[in-house]
């Protein structure tokens, strides 16, 4: 028996791939109103935040289909 649990692994793969998927996607749908510092971007790049979502999704199925599994 593990003290951490048994499905530690999964429950952490799914918690990062929802932030990923959840977070580039709000970077696509409401950007920033206005750049804090010089270097900062107007709006995400939507090739790597599409990327970004697609694997956050994937590693969320698999976190799901390994805990209930």
């Amino acid at each position: 028996m593990n003290p951490l649990g048994d499905n530690l692994l999964p429950l952490l793969v799914l918690a990062i791939g929802g932030a990923m998927a959840a977070g580039n996607l709000m970077a696509l749908i409401r950007p920033p109103e206005k750049p804090k510092d010089e270097g900062d971007m107007q709006q995400a790049p939507v090739g790597r935040s599409v990327v970004y979502i697609v694997l956050g999704i994937a590693a969320s199925i698999w976190a799901i289909a390994s805990i209930l599994s």
